[in-house]
């Protein structure tokens, strides 16, 4: 599903992001990212994502070589791909409702169809009886499960989450991995990078380290 071939990212100002990594992430996998702040763990989720492109090796996601998609791919080829944010990334003058409703409109889905799509992953996230409201009017939790449903509407194969509960108590954050649990149970991929240990104990999985964008470690709790 994910596969990552000697990758390296230099960036001119501040050099290597990424070093020469290596791992495949097999479809219906879920998967934690660690590290220590700017370790790489944004970076490498960036690459996946095209909004950055690498500077050496090989990615393949789905099978499709990233190196090979041009500008007018990209579009098309994200997707497939959701993403979730630490800040949530909301539009504040749109309500939940329109929020999530962007990717299927992006694509070219009816109202109707959409809307349709829209209630399911807002019900998903426990979020349909505030459709109407707007970002501001909600707490950070709300507002992170606006960005899950807004990743998930369009029922894409992959799921990246950055810092996902980093800004959360941690019930909150415990209500945000049951949601990953039960995605990956109906055989979605998830790449989550996180700094929250307490989490990752609690839903054990494999772990990929990184340490000044290098993979140290990749482990499995089983």
């Amino acid at each position: 599903m994910i596969h990552f071939a000697h990758v390296t990212k230099r960036f001119p100002a501040r050099g290597d992001a990424l070093r020469d990594v290596s791992f495949v992430l097999e479809a219906g996998e879920l998967a934690y990212l660690t590290g220590h702040s700017g370790a790489g763990k944004s970076t490498l989720l960036k690459l996946i994502g095209l909004l950055e492109r690498p500077t050496r090796g090989q990615i393949s996601v789905n099978g499709s070589r990233l190196g090979d998609l041009s500008s007018r791919q990209i579009p098309y080829y994200r997707r497939q791909i959701g993403m979730i944010f630490q800040d949530h990334r909301l539009l504040p003058d749109r309500t939940v409702f329109d929020n999530v409703a962007l990717p299927l409109l992006a694509a070219g889905l009816t109202h109707r169809d959409a809307s349709r799509r829209v209630r399911a992953s807002l019900d998903q996230v426990g979020l349909l009886r505030l459709e109407r409201a707007l970002p501001i009017a909600l707490s950070g939790g709300e507002q992170q499960r606006v960005g899950i449903a807004r990743a998930v509407v369009a029922r894409p194969p992959v799921i990246l989450a950055d810092e996902p509960t980093g800004n959360l108590d941690p019930q909150l954050s415990k209500e945000i991995f049951n949601l990953f649990q039960r995605f990956n149970d109906i055989g979605v991929t998830l790449l989550i990078a996180t700094h929250n240990l307490p989490m990752i104990q609690s839903f054990p999985a494999r772990t990929l380290r990184l340490t000044e964008g290098r993979l140290v470690s990749d482990t499995r709790p089983w």
